[in-house]
């Protein structure tokens, strides 16, 4: 990917544009509920962004669900088959990316109920979360926010790619999870989620976004 020219803007303000943007979105298929993503590795923090931006659409009158895939993990048994860390597991095997077509975007095709399950299973504890499920009216938002999103064709209407650049996002990972850095390195070559992502923010300084869209 070559240059890429970025504006800066506050988060307070990249939640207002983005509300506003959304309030304007003709869904892609029709459909009354509009699916929103929010992609980034973990140290990106997208769902920080999605959390703003709810309430964005909360305070204009409009309602979301805000659903973070580590409510669709795998079960450890099978997530964690090959070791804790196995790269080519958390890239293909981690999120039970079956169970969100299921009970999310299914739910929300057009002539769906609108009936979102908006956890599957605890990360902390393993087990399932039995959430109940959430009855969506038509023209509300459904906000996913989650790492590696942009590789499963997921029907989304908007999509938006919280970037950190390599050595920023060595930085603020853990140093317990860069086993992970191959996947998103993966991710990079194979899906170009910055390049192909509706909206681009570059989070490197995480008091100074920036952004295109």
């Amino acid at each position: 990917m070559g240059p890429v020219r970025l504006e800066a803007i506050t988060w307070d303000r990249l939640g207002d544009v983005l509300a506003e943007r959304l309030l304007q979105l003709p869904t892609a298929d029709g459909g009354p509920w509009p699916r929103v993503a929010f992609d980034g590795a973990p140290a990106a923090r997208p769902g920080d962004l999605a959390e703003r931006v709810a309430e964005a659409l909360r305070i204009r009158g409009r309602r979301s669900l805000v659903i973070g895939t580590q409510g669709f993990l795998r079960p450890a048994s099978l997530r964690l088959e090959h070791g804790h860390q196995d790269v080519e597991s958390y890239y293909d095997g981690w999120y039970d990316t079956g169970a969100l077509w299921r009970e999310v975007f299914g739910p929300l095709e057009p002539g769906g109920s609108g009936r979102v399950l908006p956890d599957l299973r605890d990360p902390a504890t393993d087990r399932a979360t039995r959430s109940t499920y959430a009855q969506l009216p038509p023209g509300s938002f459904l906000l996913l926010h989650g790492p590696l999103l942009l590789r499963h064709w997921f029907p989304f209407d908007l999509s938006v790619h919280v970037l950190l650049s390599p050595g920023a996002l060595r930085r603020r990972t853990p140093e317990s999870e860069h086993w992970t850095l191959p996947a998103f390195e993966r991710y990079e070559q194979e899906t170009d989620p910055a390049g192909t992502a509706d909206v681009l923010v570059r989070a490197d300084d995480p008091r100074r976004p920036a952004w295109r869209g």
